[in-house]
């Protein structure tokens, strides 16, 4: 009687390493990523008039109008004022540099 390896079958520890590494990429990079993904709609979400925050861009600013069917935000700037997407503004920008209004 032979085993599975010796006659020229598919071993399961084989697999182990693949597996392995599947675990540890999920672990340090898919996951981060989608808390990270999660935090960023929630900041969006939460935002509201009077807001200080910063575009992805790097333009500061302060929310004055936010059109939620469109999924826009009308941002007073020095410049005068600009429409952008919600995507565009920056969660870790916005919490860093913009201090939060009163």
């Amino acid at each position: 009687m032979l085993s599975l390896q010796a006659a020229g079958g598919f071993d399961i520890k084989s697999l182990m390493p693949f597996a392995l590494m599947f675990i540890v990429l999920y672990l340090f990079m898919i996951r981060p990523q989608m808390k990270k993904a999660k935090n960023e709609k929630k900041f969006q979400a939460e935002i509201g008039k009077g807001s200080k925050v910063i575009t992805t861009s790097g333009i500061h600013g302060k929310i004055v109008e936010i059109n939620d069917k469109d999924n826009t935000v009308v941002i007073e700037t020095m410049a005068g004022k600009m429409k952008f997407e919600k995507s565009s503004l920056s969660m870790e920008l916005s919490k860093k540099y913009a201090p939060a209004a009163k």
